[in-house]
C-alpha cells in the first residue's frame, strides 16, 4: 500500500471513530418509587436527570410522560428512546436541561375509579415526591406534561382540569372520543367508564371525557399551550378525534395550540417520530433553569 493511501484510510478511520463517540452531556435514567396512599401500593417511576444536575445546584423544569395502557415506567425510555431524544436537543440547544419523570401506572387511564385513584395518586402522590426529593421548579412554568394513547387522554383532562398547574402539554394519538369509545379499545374494561353492573357506560364516559370539561377550562384564567399529533392511518380513529380537538381549541385560544397529523397508525413509529418536536414547543412555555434560593431545601 502506498504512503499516500495509507494516510487516506487512516483519516477516514479517524472521522468514523469520531462519528461514533457518544455525546459528553449524556443524562442518566434512575428508577425509583414512592408509596402512594391513594394507590395503596408502591408507584414505580423512572427519572431522567440531565448532564450536570449532580454538580450543580440549579432548580430545573419537569417534564412528566405518561403511557398508554398496558404499559409501564420504563415504556417510554425503551421503545420512545426518550433519554437519547432528550440528550441530543438538551445539547444542541433546543430545549433546556430538564428533569423527565415516566411514572408507572399499569392499565391507567390517569382518573380516579372505585377500582384505582391514579388522577391523585399522580397529583398528591407522584408530583409532591418529585418536587421533595429532586431540585425542580415547583410552580406552574416549572411543569410539563405529555402522554400517548389512554396517557394522551390523561393529559388532555389534566389540562382542562387544572391548567394552574401546568405551562404546556402535548397529546399523541389521545383516546378522547368525543362520543364513544371504539369497541376494541381498553377504556371499555376501566372501572371509571363501567357502571353499578360492571358494564360499559356511555354516560360515565360523557361525564369525564373533556368536551365535560371544555368551557369549565375556558372560565378559568389560564390557558395550556397544547401539541397535539396523530398517525393518519390510526384504526382506532385517533386522527379524526384529534382533528376534531383541535378545531375546538383553535376555536378558542388559536394562538396556543398546534396539530400534526403524520404519516402512521396507532404506534410507536408515530409517536417516537413527534416526540422531539412536541419538547421544542411545550419548552418554549416552561422556565430555564435558575439558582436554587439560599432557602429552598429538598430535604
Amino acid at each position: 500500500m502506498s504512503l499516500g493511501r495509507a494516510l487516506l484510510l487512516t483519516a477516514v478511520l479517524c472521522v468514523a471513530s469520531v462519528g461514533t463517540v457518544p455525546t459528553s452531556e449524556a443524562g442518566e435514567l434512575q428508577r425509583r418509587v414512592v408509596y402512594s396512599a391513594n394507590l395503596a401500593r408502591e408507584m414505580a417511576y423512572l427519572v431522567y436527570l440531565p448532564d450536570g444536575y449532580e454538580a450543580d445546584n440549579q432548580l430545573y423544569p419537569v417534564l412528566y410522560l405518561l403511557h398508554g395502557a398496558g404499559d409501564s415506567d420504563s415504556t417510554w425510555a425503551d421503545k420512545g428512546l426518550i433519554r437519547e431524544k432528550a440528550d441530543q436537543l438538551i445539547e444542541n440547544g433546543s430545549i433546556p436541561p430538564t428533569l423527565i419523570v415516566m411514572p408507572g401506572c399499569t392499565q391507567c387511564w390517569w382518573i380516579d375509579s372505585s377500582a384505582t385513584k391514579s388522577e391523585s395518586a399522580f397529583w398528591d402522590d407522584l408530583v409532591p415526591e418529585i418536587e421533595k426529593r429532586f431540585r425542580v421548579i415547583k410552580n406552574r412554568q416549572g411543569r410539563l406534561l405529555a402522554g400517548l394513547s389512554a396517557g394522551g387522554y390523561g393529559v388532555v383532562r389534566f389540562a382542562m382540569r387544572y391548567p394552574d398547574r401546568i405551562a404546556a402539554a402535548a397529546a399523541f394519538s389521545p383516546a378522547i372520543y368525543a362520543e364513544a369509545p371504539p369497541i376494541t379499545s381498553n377504556a371499555r374494561l376501566h372501572p371509571a367508564f363501567k357502571d353499578e353492573r360492571g358494564q360499559f357506560s356511555q354516560g360515565l364516559w360523557l361525564q369525564n371525557n373533556y368536551p365535560s370539561l371544555i368551557d369549565g377550562y375556558f372560565a378559568q384564567t389560564y390557558r395550556v399551550p397544547l401539541f397535539l399529533a396523530a398517525g393518519d392511518n390510526d384504526r382506532l380513529g385517533a386522527a379524526f378525534e384529534t382533528a376534531l380537538l383541535f378545531k375546538r381549541m383553535m376555536e378558542r385560544q388559536p394562538i396556543k395550540v398546534e396539530l400534526r397529523i403524520v404519516d402512521g397508525g396507532h404506534n410507536w413509529a408515530v409517536w417516537a417520530s413527534v416526540i422531539d418536536e412536541a419538547m421544542r414547543y411545550m419548552f418554549h412555555f416552561a422556565s430555564r433553569p435558575t439558582a436554587r434560593p439560599a432557602t429552598t431545601s429538598t430535604d
